[in-house]
């Protein structure tokens, strides 16, 4: 597991631009899929991260892609929970 930190702007199906800071990236070993975590830059209220899912296009380019499966949601939750408790 690798952690790599910082911000990407993000375009949501109706072209709005979103900053969010990368609080971490997972790669999970048993499937070999990336995730990063990230939490919008301008919420002013404590707001729950997101993650989402690295899938590199035939072209390069990078797509963060929700996780709508509730198995591979929890791999990547329990795979952030141990990370965060390994900083402690």
């Amino acid at each position: 597991m690798e952690e790599k930190t910082g911000t990407i702007v993000l375009s949501d199906e109706n072209g709005i631009e979103t900053e969010f800071e990368i609080i971490t990236r997972l790669v999970i070993e048993d499937t070999n899929k990336e995730y990063v975590v990230v939490i919008p830059v301008d919420e002013d209220e404590d707001v729950d991260p997101i993650a989402l899912r690295i899938e590199e296009t035939e072209e390069g380019d990078f797509l963060f892609l929700p996780i709508e499966d509730d198995e591979e949601f929890e791999m990547v939750s329990e795979a952030f929970d141990l990370a965060n408790i390994d900083e402690e």
